[in-house]
């Protein structure tokens, strides 16, 4: 573990006031740093790592969620014999940190085609990719020095799809220094809006060949990088809801055990109806534990689900999500109209965890993508 308990109260006394201004977490991320956080290690260390940031500050660790995910896949494939992406390790060792510039507005087909336009380019001499279109939800976009991203490009062999990363100096600042990268203004959502998850627009920003991490065809891929996305994306995406949860337990107790009813003089703690309540959320919640765990020790243990991994995957980042929702709105009922505040901390969960439901893989891709598995394509 790298997190200790004062690290985090320091983490949970700063979240208020980035969710109040609508700022990026740069003390958070500094400290994060300073732990060892950041750097690569077993996923299944940083799946419960992860899980008890978010029950301190959900919008900075969804922020570095995104690195997570880059350093994931690169440890992956290196245990797989796939050296390709040693570097990231390397670099995430020295302190680089990694974006993720996949999302684009309008994209249902996430991962398996790109409106972005990727392009033979030759910058100063060096050959590379150069890539043109708008991501969305560019989280860690005032802070990062790498950013992943993915393109279309239509070649003698077919379209492909290129992945690769920009890089920029580590400045810090709120500028873009990498050519052809442009963050937009754009960030006042109604939660996790520590994460500064804003829009990117990309207009022939380069990436050099050696920076090229896979060149696939369009569509589903089995190509380990694919899954490596999947696997850290995912589970790492459930570890953050359920770590919010986790807080939204914790406020409910708190709730009923100092609330007192007129009626009875007694504290709802002693109420049977509370009791319920707050039990039912227990019992909703403490599955995740085993399913995040196990899944995660599963990946580093190099486990073949074969085809079933991806329902696995997508099925533990749905269930997370969604018993998380069910677990916030039942804390706010059980701790009454108090928490009903815009500076109340549960309120702020209520906003923080809807995010969860924007996260590919959506609700309806988990269901479609399970039933096509299971019976096959639908009859047209």
């Amino acid at each position: 573990m790298s997190l200790d308990p004062e690290l985090l109260a320091a983490i949970r006394g700063r979240a208020a006031e980035y969710d109040r201004t609508n700022s990026f977490p740069y003390e958070d991320l500094e400290d994060l740093k300073a732990a060892g956080h950041l750097r690569p290690r077993p996923l299944a260390e940083v799946v419960a790592d992860q899980r008890l940031l978010a029950a301190h500050a959900p919008a900075t660790a969804l922020a570095v969620n995104m690195h997570l995910v880059w350093v994931g896949v690169a440890r992956v494939l290196a245990e797989r014999g796939d050296h390709s992406l040693d570097w990231v390790l390397e670099e995430a060792e020295a302190g680089e940190l990694f974006a993720f510039g996949i999302s684009e507005p309008g994209n249902d087909q996430v991962m398996w085609d790109s409106m972005t336009r990727a392009e033979r380019a030759d910058v100063n001499g060096e050959s590379g990719w150069s890539f043109t279109g708008l991501k969305v939800f560019t989280s860690l976009a005032p802070a990062w020095t790498r950013l992943g991203v993915f393109g279309r490009a239509e070649t003698a062999e077919g379209p492909r799809l290129v992945h690769g990363f920009v890089s920029r100096a580590a400045d810090g600042g709120e500028f873009d220094p990498a050519p052809g990268v442009h963050h937009l203004d754009d960030w006042d959502a109604l939660g996790m809006r520590a994460s500064q998850s804003r829009s990117t627009r990309l207009e022939g920003a380069f990436v050099p060949d050696a920076r090229v991490a896979r060149i696939l065809p369009v569509g589903p891929n089995a190509d380990p990088f694919i899954f490596g996305i999947f696997a850290n994306f995912l589970l790492g995406l459930a570890a953050v809801y359920a770590g919010v949860a986790d807080r939204a337990l914790e406020l409910a107790v708190e709730a009923v055990r100092r609330r007192t009813s007129l009626r009875t003089g007694k504290p709802y703690a002693d109420d049977p109806d509370f009791r319920w309540r707050i039990a039912d959320i227990a019992l909703a919640l403490d599955p995740l534990e085993y399913e995040l765990m196990t899944l995660a020790r599963a990946v580093d243990a190099k486990a073949d689900y074969g085809p079933t991994w991806f329902r696995r995957l997508t099925g533990a980042k749905h269930r997370a999500t969604e018993t998380a929702r069910v677990v916030v709105d039942q804390a706010l009922r059980a701790a009454g109209g108090g928490a009903f505040r815009a500076d109340a901390e549960l309120t702020r969960l209520e906003r923080d965890v809807l995010a969860g439901i924007y996260h590919p893989s959506d609700t309806e891709s988990v269901h479609a993508t399970v039933a096509t598995a299971l019976l096959g394509p639908a009859s047209a």
